[in-house]
């Protein structure tokens, strides 16, 4: 009871139900993802399992939207074709309440006509029409063996398929069941491409293999992985033990004992169970931003995967991960990976970060000693803030929650990519990504957009998500490439958040006359997708933040105040059309890593060339109080190089811009 999890003094999974809450936050995330909210709305599932079970009865008790069709477990087959959501559920909370019960526990009464409850043993199951409806049973098959109807259940044309029993009922068309090596199921095991449900939820381990998985994901239903969906139990073990160590410093100091310990552990269940389900909630965020950017950056996917193999950290035919073939054939097909391969990229890049950030400095940036605190439930931070500093699993539990936060936030490849493309260590790359974060204000901006599950759609939500992830991208590599990494995360943030801050109040008014339509349009946009006013406001200001480290680092070295040079840079970014310029080397083809590096190179590139033209404009003011007319006299002067520049830009706007014509465009302008 000390350190280990569960005992007399630990939190009790099956009466938290945590294991099958964690798994509820995938099922509700693929429900948005198709325009269905699962709390409010009745679906229709099939299960495998009994209400006896944890994950199998608590997740038949998460929603009271839940019409159970037919559900199966080593004893019975139960079949109710045409449940009422609200008796049935009330039903299952009753057995779930007995010390033991199995499907033959049923109140036979309450099942709809055509069903019933049918035991393992039977030789055969007569087939009611009804069963054949919602079953998907062909016409004129009268009769079928258990073990047959169990396959039929598992093919069954339902919204969900909720996996919490044990076994392995899934594999793919390629698989054999010696394969599988799960002898007891072999007769009833499907494969992926057979699955006819929407959503699949796997509270239960290897429910399903990896390449079932993936096969079923090709065919279009929704899933993950075991290891996302039922996370939260040792999830929550994870904290139960570090809450431990942490009350056991103050034990031993005699500031409360074992008892008032317990105590204090067990009323904190609610807090644990919120902090274990928001990182079940943002896994399932992240994989939905990595399918969305899966089929365009399937190179930087290859390029993980290639580099993990090369370090001996990975091996892709273990984890059923394609091959480089494979990868090439689904890039000519415009297919990307799926859930299920993203999944195990999103451990894996865990893995090794969290590594790498132990291996590192990064634990002992005073900064980051707020993950520490967030990561422990609420009541604890005032009275045991001391306490976590002598944590003596600080650093793991710092390098984990700032592993969780980046790669949930910004995806599996985004630490490897900026590396390359920056030269500088992980460590740096998390500083600065760190640093980014909290100058823009981030969180406030996710926590926006995180609130409007099903108010708005699942895919508007990821737009949104792809807008702030675009910009702290660019943001963290501007870091890197300016001050690399001898500067602390708070140094960083402090410097540049100020001029950040004043930068967003002074748009849109700051911007030329282009810039303020283009924000027009764009906060119309967030507007009509359901966005609040001010969250739309601060969405459609993304854009013009791309220059914001730039006006801030100018303003800073010159002395000038922000609100001037964002004038400048934005009249001079239209008067020599560079937004337009920019919008093409982002829209550059990118074939592999090189071409990623080049493009990222240009971007750069402009964004010097721009920060240059700006401080001679600001140099060459004059004491000019105000931004007006300052670009249009400096492009005025008497000067053959300018106007030869200004020809020259005019007349790339009528060919289609490519590698070579952006960088003697680039050339030109320096």
């Amino acid at each position: 009871d000390a350190f280990a999890s569960g005992g007399s003094a630990g939190f009790d999974h099956k009466d938290m139900g945590i294991t099958s809450k964690g798994g509820w936050e995938s099922v509700k995330c693929h429900f948005r993802a198709l325009g269905h909210d699962c709390q409010s709305e009745d679906f229709t599932c099939v299960g495998i399992g009994d209400m006896s079970g944890d994950v199998f009865g608590n997740g038949m008790l998460r929603s009271r939207h839940t019409r159970l069709l037919a559900a199966f477990d080593h004893r019975h087959v139960f079949i109710d074709p045409n449940p009422d959501a609200a008796s049935s559920f009330v039903e299952r909370e009753r057995m779930f309440a007995l010390p033991r019960s199995s499907w033959d526990d049923y109140d036979k009464s309450k099942i709809s006509k055509g069903g019933g409850v049918f035991a393992r043993s039977l030789k055969a199951v007569k087939i009611t029409p009804e069963m054949r409806a919602v079953l998907g049973i062909a016409d004129g098959v009268e009769s079928l063996s258990p073990v047959e109807l169990i396959s039929a259940i598992l093919k069954a044309p339902v919204d969900l398929l909720w996996n919490g029993g044990i076994g392995t009922y899934v594999k793919a068309a390629s698989e054999s069941n010696a394969d599988v090596g799960d002898r007891a199921n072999n007769a009833l095991r499907i494969n992926g491409g057979d699955l006819r449900c929407g959503v699949v939820g796997e509270g239960g381990n290897l429910g399903f293999t990896q390449k079932g998985r993936i096969e079923a994901a090709q065919k279009g239903v929704l899933l993950n992985t075991d290891f996302i969906d039922n996370s939260a139990g040792v999830d929550t073990s994870d904290h139960e033990v570090n809450i431990k160590i942490l009350l056991n410093d103050a034990v031993q100091r005699g500031e409360m004992d074992v008892e008032a310990r317990n105590k204090l552990l067990h009323s904190m269940t609610d807090e644990v169970e919120k902090l274990v389900l928001w990182d079940n909630y943002r896994q399932n965020a992240a994989l939905s931003l990595m399918e969305r950017m899966s089929v365009s950056r399937i190179g930087s996917k290859a390029h993980f995967i290639r580099t993990l193999e090369a370090r001996g950290q990975l091996d892709r035919q273990i984890e059923s991960l394609p091959s480089d073939a494979e990868l090439a054939e689904r890039r000519t097909h415009h297919q990307g990976l799926t859930r299920p391969e993203l999944a195990v990229l999103l451990s894996y890049s865990k893995i090794v970060l969290y590594q790498q950030l132990l291996d590192s400095d990064v634990p002992e940036d005073p900064f980051l000693s707020h993950e520490l605190m967030r990561y422990f439930p609420e009541p604890l931070h005032k009275k045991y803030a001391e306490h976590m500093q002598r944590h003596r699993l600080k650093r793991e539990i710092i390098a984990t929650a700032v592993t969780n936060s980046i790669v949930n936030r910004m995806g599996a490849t985004f630490v490897l990519r900026t590396q390359e493309d920056t030269g500088q260590t992980a460590a740096a790359v998390v500083k600065a990504y760190n640093a980014a974060r909290q100058i823009l204000h981030a969180r406030e901006l996710w926590s926006g957009i995180d609130a409007l599950d099903g108010k708005v759609g699942a895919d508007a939500q990821i737009d949104a998500l792809m807008k702030v992830w675009s910009l702290l991208r660019h943001m963290s590599r501007w870091l890197l490439n300016r001050s690399g990494s001898t500067l602390g995360i708070t140094d960083l943030v402090e410097r540049y958040q100020p001029g950040m801050d004043k930068l967003r109040k002074a748009l849109p008014d700051a911007l030329g006359s282009t810039g303020r339509a283009a924000w027009g349009v764009d906060l119309e946009k967030w507007q009509g997708m359901g966005f609040p006013a001010e969250l739309a406001h601060k969405l459609a200001t993304i854009p013009a933040l791309e220059v914001g480290m730039d006006v801030v680092e100018t303003s800073l070295e010159s002395g000038r105040p922000v609100e001037h040079v964002a004038r400048v840079f934005f009249d001079l970014g239209e008067a020599l059309d560079i937004e337009w310029l920019r919008g093409q080397i982002d829209k550059l083809a990118v074939e592999s890593r090189w071409h990623a590096q080049a493009r990222g190179a240009l971007r750069d590139e402009l964004a010097v060339q721009q920060r240059a033209m700006v401080s001679q404009i600001l140099a060459s003011e004059q004491g000019r109080q105000s931004a007006d007319g300052a670009v249009a006299a400096w492009l005025e002067r008497d000067d053959p190089q300018l106007q030869f520049t200004r020809g020259m830009l005019d007349e790339i706007r009528g060919v289609d811009v490519d590698y070579p014509i952006a960088s003697v465009a680039l050339r030109r302008l320096a």
